[in-house]
Parts: C-alpha cells; sequence; structure tokens
C-alpha cells in the first residue's frame, strides 16, 4: 500500500511540475530589500494604499493621536523577538483565529464577555485552547498606555505586530492599514464551529476559506504560515495513531515520517497532563521550520505535510498546482501571501462609532 501511495506522490509531482505556468511577478532590488527587513519600511519609504482599497480603514490612522504608535509596536516586536523567536508564528496564529472569527476585532484575547462564564469566551473553544502570545500582545499594550492611553485598539495592535513579527521571521513586508476597532463580545460558538482543523479535507478547508472572500489560490498562500513554529502533537496524534478510526496510522504517511512523528510524540497524552510547565512542553511540538520560505510546499509536494489538513492541498488538482507554483517559485509564494494577509487583515472590521477602545486589551471597557 505505502509502495503504491508513494509512487503516485511521484507521478503527481512530475504532473504538477509539467503544468505549473511560470509566474511573471516580479519585484526589484530595492523592493526586495522592503519585504524582508523592519528598518526599510519606517517612514516614507511605506507605499500608501488608494482610498478606493482602504475601505474604512486608514493609512496611518494615529498620526494626530498617537504619532509613534506603529513605531512603538515595531520598536517593542524587535525587541520581543530577541527573546522568544517562536513569537511570530505564535501571532500569526493569534490573528487567523481572531479574524476568522466574526473578522479582526480582538474578541480573542477576551476574557470576560459582556459578563459571561468563562467558558463561553472564545479563547476557550477548543481550536483556541492552544493559542499562544496574549501576553506578548499585553506587553505592547502597556507600552501604548504609558504614551498613549486609551488610543490604540488591541486589534490595531495584534495586526501590526503580525505584521512585524512576519518580517522579523524572514517573510515579505505587507501593509497593515490601522483604524480598527474592539469588539465588546467573544464568539464561543462560532470558534466551536468555523476554526479550520487540523483533521479538515480539502472540501471543508476550501469551504471555509471561500466563506470568508478567499480564493483557492489565496487559501494555498495563507496555509504557508505553516512554515514556521511549532504543530503540537495533539494534532497529529490521530494521524499517526488512529487515522479515521481505524486504530492504525495515515497510509499516506512516508514511513520514516511516521517513524519520527511516532517518536517525537510518544506518550504525548501522559505528559502534556502531568505538567503545564515550559520545559515539559518542549517535546510535545513538532517543528514546522524557522526560516520563512517555500519549504512548506516542497514538503507537500513529497507527501511530507504533517498536518492532515495541509497534505489535502495535494489532492484538488487547482491547489496543487498553486502548492508546485509556490515550490518552484518563492517569490510568487511572497508575494501572494502578502497580498492574502493585507486582505485576511480587513475581515470584518469594527470602525468609527462601533465596538471600543479597551485599555486592557483582556477585558471589556466597562471592566475596569
Amino acid at each position: 500500500m505505502l509502495g503504491t501511495v508513494k509512487a503516485r506522490w511521484v507521478i503527481t509531482t512530475v504532473v504538477l511540475f509539467s503544468v505549473v505556468v511560470s509566474r511573471s511577478k516580479q519585484i526589484d532590488a530595492s523592493s526586495d530589500k522592503r519585504l524582508v527587513t523592519l528598518g526599510a519600511y519606517s517612514g516614507g519609504e511605506q507605499e500608501k494604499p488608494t482610498e478606493e482599497a482602504s475601505g474604512k480603514l486608514e493609512y496611518d490612522f494615529y498620526k494626530e493621536s498617537c504619532p509613534e504608535a506603529e513605531n512603538i509596536v515595531r520598536t517593542k516586536m524587535t525587541w520581543i523577538y530577541r527573546q522568544h523567536r517562536n513569537v511570530s508564528a505564535q501571532l500569526l496564529r493569534l490573528f487567523f483565529h481572531d479574524c476568522f472569527i466574526q473578522g479582526c476585532d480582538a474578541s480573542v484575547l477576551l476574557d470576560d464577555s459582556n459578563g459571561n462564564t468563562n467558558h463561553s469566551i472564545e479563547k476557550q473553544a477548543i481550536p483556541n485552547k492552544s493559542l499562544k502570545g496574549f501576553d506578548k500582545i499585553d506587553q505592547i499594550k502597556e507600552e501604548l498606555e504609558n504614551v498613549c492611553p486609551g488610543v490604540v485598539s488591541c486589534a490595531d495592535i495584534l495586526a501590526l505586530a503580525t505584521r512585524d513579527g512576519v518580517i522579523l521571521a524572514g517573510g515579505p513586508y505587507y501593509p497593515v492599514l490601522t483604524g480598527r476597532r474592539d469588539s465588546t463580545e467573544s464568539y464561543f460558538d462560532v470558534a466551536m464551529e468555523e476554526i479550520p482543523k487540523p483533521d479538515d479535507n480539502i472540501t471543508q478547508i476550501l469551504h471555509l476559506f471561500s466563506s470568508r472572500g478567499f480564493s483557492e489560490s489565496e487559501t494555498v498562500a495563507l496555509l504557508g504560515a505553516h512554515n514556521i513554529g511549532k504543530i503540537g502533537c495533539e494534532f497529529i496524534e490521530s494521524r499517526v495513531n488512529n487515522f479515521t478510526g481505524t486504530g492504525q496510522p495515515d497510509p499516506a504517511l512516508p514511513t520514516d515520517l511516521l517513524s519520527t512523528l511516532k517518536l517525537k510524540c510518544v506518550n504525548n497524552a501522559n505528559k502534556a497532563t502531568s505538567s503545564n510547565s515550559d520545559a515539559s512542553q518542549s517535546s510535545l511540538f513538532i517543528s514546522s521550520g524557522a526560516v520563512f520560505d517555500s519549504h512548506y510546499y516542497q514538503n507537500l509536494m513529497r507527501g511530507r505535510g504533517i498536518l492532515f489538513s495541509d497534505q489535502q492541498l495535494m489532492v484538488n488538482m487547482r491547489t496543487a498546482q498553486v502548492v508546485a507554483g509556490f515550490a518552484y517559485n518563492g517569490t510568487a509564494f511572497r508575494m501572494d501571501f502578502a497580498q492574502a494577509m493585507t486582505k485576511m487583515s480587513k475581515l470584518g472590521v469594527l470602525t468609527g462609532s462601533q465596538g471600543q477602545v479597551r485599555s486592557v486589551c483582556s477585558l471589556p471597557v466597562d471592566y475596569y
């Protein structure tokens, strides 16, 4: 069975590379430098988006109310990144989970939502329980409150800090408009139903992204965020030990990768319940990569996607062609990822008189 599966992957790889249409997107040397460095986009080099594209958000929204806002976020993120290199992946995931549910409104940061009890807040939904980075957003918020109290929203902080984290990790620059306001509610039930799951099939994945306005190619580009960070063993346990209830591993997993995953995640459940310390948890993760490049797509081409949902991108010919294109052309991936992230950052935002600006990101204004 495994030999047949591997043979199919080889055939698929050859076919896909033969049908990939060369992408003509180009970036010059000066633009490329701006994509991968923090210093290059501070000040006047950032290109102002058109008013039509900006919608209700604005370029440099805080230029009068808190002129140093974006610089404070950038400086604090640089400091945090030096201490915690995994913060980029943590904030990327936190940002996705926030924007995917009712838009980019910082609802996932709430510890209390209009007096609701703890079990009904968004961050307690099962897909969100493993989210990290809340403390990093709090650190940035504290810095901003010292300079401009009650001005910069938590939703804007999360959007800006995520973008700066991507750049610090070697990813592309993308413009983030500002002017978001914070939700007074969180959405436990919606998060339980609509956060993409690690065992989702391609139909489920495309439906969830399409319902938020993302095309197939944009979906593939956004999932490229998985090329940095760590994957918890709990997300692959069923694929390794009990695929679709068979009591056996996923037959599509290459033998050597399966052995590695089993070795890394052995007795994972017992370890996870025995202690919550970072030290004990360090062995409960599989690294998905430390460099923001196209290795994620190259692995999918070889049948070596760690998450079942990631590898599902290869079972649909259209998404598989996009995977092959990104595997072959890292520049195309970076540009498409940047465009998709800009689009993601504008999902369902609250602006103007909507929502509120929290002074504490975990609590609605009425609670302090």
